[in-house]
């Protein structure tokens, strides 16, 4: 964070597991935490970091950090499309990492909602931008 970089998580499976829910993904996004990348989420805790407009992405089957050689020092960019409205519930997305790997990855925004969440920043912005627009 005080370089100025995103800071991706890179997790296994269940990533959120025994978590003590939305205040779990709170966290992270104190961190800086702009996207985690796991073998699986822990359905709620997948939910709650979206919530928060974390991106949650899952590696494809039989990949996971060690067998794509990731060691979480790298500076990763996931290439999502630009425009919100061009981002659909589970699509693939390429992350590449400023070592010149790139893999592809499964997005876990799952809802439209999810996506909307994201647009704002999280459900906060959200909520308080649409309740000052009426």
């Amino acid at each position: 964070m005080n370089a100025g970089q995103d800071t991706v998580i890179l997790a296994g499976a269940e990533y959120g597991s025994g978590s003590s829910r939305d205040w779990a993904a709170k966290g992270p996004l104190l961190l800086g935490v702009k996207a985690v990348i796991a073998k699986s989420f822990e359905r709620i805790h997948r939910s709650n970091l979206a919530g928060m407009g974390i991106i949650p992405l899952c590696f494809k089957a039989g990949e996971d950090a060690d067998t794509l050689g990731l060691t979480g020092h790298e500076r990763y960019t996931v290439h999502l499309p630009t425009k919100v409205s061009d981002i659909k519930p589970g699509q693939d997305v390429t992350v590449t990492t400023d070592t010149g790997k790139s893999f592809v990855c499964t997005l876990r925004f799952d809802t439209e909602v999810e996506l909307a969440y994201y647009d704002h920043g999280g459900i906060l912005p959200y909520v308080i931008r649409s309740l000052s627009a009426k």
